[in-house]
């Protein structure tokens, strides 16, 4: 097939075939380091948010927590709860449009407010974090009924003996907190102990898409280049040598048929121009070889009696 066909299809042919093969190569290792790169961005905002949380978790235990102190024997304001307020302060950040699809959970073993529960993949998590102090952070995908989600955690622990007000047995928490949470939960917490692991999470889709979309974007960038690199090669080849070859296979064609008055014109000193001289020459010893056939054949010694057969008369008589 390939025998077939011209000298610039054939190039098309192969610069498209490295194309492809190139692409399906590094699509493969680009698909994996873009999405290495998507995690790393998210993981960085998540990161952001979760410093943010903290900070949110501080401020109302040192300074809304002591304004609150007095009222809790009357009646208990969750307000006052820095996991709450960090809680609270979240929701109202996923209304913005950047962080809509986060989410922020304190996934805890023993929590007061059960809405604070952690599940038994959390609970994972969270006991991975009690084995191991080392352990400072951790993240991954997570299979859910509504779909894959990519979640960072990192270890909560009690750092402040002032949580233990709360959380250390019921009969030193606030009356007005046992009134709405009772006695079963939260309690018997330690200092310095694990008791559960903050959680920010992302639909995985977020991340697999934003990979997908800057793939498609280098592979479209490094498709584009590469026709137009196609283009100029096919360009260059018609110029510098599609075209000259004609010029020589014509030139030779006529001089096939006795057509002497044409020339082969050496316009570059590459290759196809060495070719050209190279007709050029044959051309020439092609003229002289048929000026050669065309001269009669007595003018080829000079004059005949006088070094050939005489007559008979020139010889001695006997």
């Amino acid at each position: 097939m390939l025998k077939n066909l011209r000298l610039k299809q054939k190039v098309t042919i192969l610069l498209l075939v490295i194309l492809t093969f190139g692409l399906s190569l590094s699509g493969l290792a680009l698909s994996s380091v873009l999405r290495q790169n998507a995690k790393q961005e998210i993981t960085s905002t998540a990161l952001m948010l979760m410093e943010t949380m903290i900070s949110v978790r501080q401020y109302t235990s040192t300074q809304v927590n002591p304004e609150l102190v007095d009222k809790l024997e009357v009646e208990f304001l969750p307000q006052s709860v820095p996991g709450y307020s960090a809680r609270e302060v979240f929701e109202n950040l996923r209304q913005k449009q950047d962080y809509r699809e986060f989410f922020y959970k304190e996934a805890t073993l023993n929590p007061t407010n059960l809405r604070d529960k952690a599940d038994s993949f959390e609970t994972q998590v969270v006991n991975r974090f009690r084995g191991n102090k080392n352990l400072k952070e951790e993240s991954g995908f997570r299979s859910l009924p509504g779909g894959d989600i990519y979640y960072i955690a990192r270890p909560l622990a009690v750092s402040e003996a002032k949580c233990l007000e709360c959380h250390s047995t019921p009969d030193q928490a606030p009356k007005s907190m046992l009134d709405r949470y009772g006695t079963a939960n939260g309690f018997n917490w330690q200092l310095g102990e694990i008791v559960g692991a903050q959680m920010i999470s992302v639909p995985a889709s977020r991340v697999i898409n934003k990979a997908n979309q800057s793939s498609l974007l280098i592979v479209g960038l490094v498709s584009i280049v590469f026709i137009i690199v196609i283009v100029l090669v096919n360009i260059f080849l018609t110029q510098q040598v599609v075209l000259p070859l004609k010029r020589i296979t014509r030139v030779a064609e006529e001089v096939s048929t006795g057509h002497m008055d044409v020339e082969f014109e050496q316009l570059t000193n590459d290759e196809i121009g060495h070719l050209a001289k190279a007709f050029k020459r044959m051309k020439l010893s092609l003229e002289m070889a048929m000026k050669r056939l065309k001269r009669p054949p007595g003018n080829t010694h000079g004059t005949g009696g006088m070094g050939g057969t005489g007559s008979s008369s020139d010889y001695p008589q006997h």
